[in-house]
């Protein structure tokens, strides 16, 4: 993966949110991504797709779920910018709305 590659897939708003979801809050379904974004799972699957595709995301099947998490071979400087955005305060106040979204489908699903 090239750097302007990983730079160009976090262009896009929803890739980063799914990016930011499943580095703070671990491997996500399309179906939580999808509740947490209010975005269709067409949509959400296809930016999904696309950040497996490069080998940021890897996809893992649990009976009838797939779960994406961060790839664990991507580059070191790409995983660097990763926790950098996980752990950044500015992006937190940007998206704590799908945070707590998806924190609300947790609970409800426990």
């Amino acid at each position: 993966m090239l750097p302007h590659q990983f730079f160009k897939l976090l262009s896009d708003e929803t890739r980063l949110r799914c990016l930011l979801l499943i580095a703070r809050h671990g491997p996500q379904r399309v179906c939580d991504l999808t509740a947490a974004l209010d975005e269709s799972q067409p949509k959400i699957s296809r930016h999904l797709a696309q950040l497996r595709n490069l080998g940021v995301f890897r996809d893992e099947r649990h009976g009838q779920w797939v779960e994406y998490s961060i790839a664990d071979d991507i580059p070191g400087w790409c995983r660097k910018v990763i926790e950098g955005l996980a752990a950044s305060n500015c992006l937190k106040e940007n998206y704590q709305l799908d945070m707590d979204k998806l924190l609300n489908q947790e609970s409800a699903e426990s």
